[in-house]
């Protein structure tokens, strides 16, 4: 029996993409989400910020840093996945993040009034059925 993995995020990007060409020809991304939630205690509003490493390939990432920056609102699918490797200590290290396989971007960064464009007449791209992303080995580092 297979299982379902996929995850659907809308957040903030805390940083500019980090764009990398890779040794097999690809590109690879790496996005900082972050997803918040607000709720009312005892009176008093709470707020928690969840951070999310998103990782995407090929042509997506390309655009991804081209048109993405800090502060603009994502909408993100994928599938989770964890890699291992070694450290220069030979410690064993794990790291779970999402790979994306659409890419959505919404409204404009934070602060920022979304205006038209030539694309559609609107802030809203959505980039998404570029492929799977190139296999690699678990041990093989992403250059971030």
């Amino acid at each position: 029996m297979s299982g379902v993995n996929k995850v659907i995020l809308v957040g903030r990007l805390g940083a500019d993409p980090e764009v990398k060409a890779i040794g097999s020809g690809s590109t690879v991304a790496r996005l900082n989400l972050a997803t918040s939630e607000t709720w009312v205690k005892d009176g008093q509003r709470q707020e928690r910020t969840e951070w999310h490493r998103i990782t995407v390939w090929g042509k997506l990432a390309e655009i991804c840093g081209k048109h993405l920056s800090k502060g603009r609102q994502v909408y993100v699918e994928g599938k989770l996945q964890t890699r291992q490797w070694e450290d220069q200590q030979g410690q064993k290290r794990y790291t779970t993040e999402i790979v994306a396989s659409t890419v959505q971007f919404l409204g404009g960064a934070t602060g920022e009034k979304s205006s038209s464009n030539s694309m559609g007449g609107n802030d809203d791209f959505n980039f998404q059925d570029f492929g799977p992303e190139p296999s690699f080995n678990s041990n093989d580092e992403i250059p971030f």
